[in-house]
């Protein structure tokens, strides 16, 4: 299992359910993929992507600077 990071900091939707799926084509069931993120659209877009694609939603916490951390496991 690996943890994988995307910054998506300061990209606007759809842009960062783009990279997290981009990223998510690459890793194997059991990753964490965590997308950094400013555009509050992905509080609400990053859960309804793993809902959709049949992964789990691990959280969400706060980074330095504003940004938050999005957490998925694939499965």
């Amino acid at each position: 299992m690996a943890d994988i990071r995307i910054d998506a900091r300061d990209l606007l939707c759809p842009l960062p359910i783009i990279e997290l799926a981009k990223a998510a084509a690459a890793a194997v069931p059991g990753d964490q993929l965590t997308v950094e993120c400013t555009d509050v659209a992905a509080r609400t877009d990053v859960p309804a992507w793993a809902r959709m694609t049949n992964n789990e939603f691990i959280g969400e916490t706060e980074t330095d600077g504003g940004a938050f951390a999005l957490t998925v496991r694939l499965r």
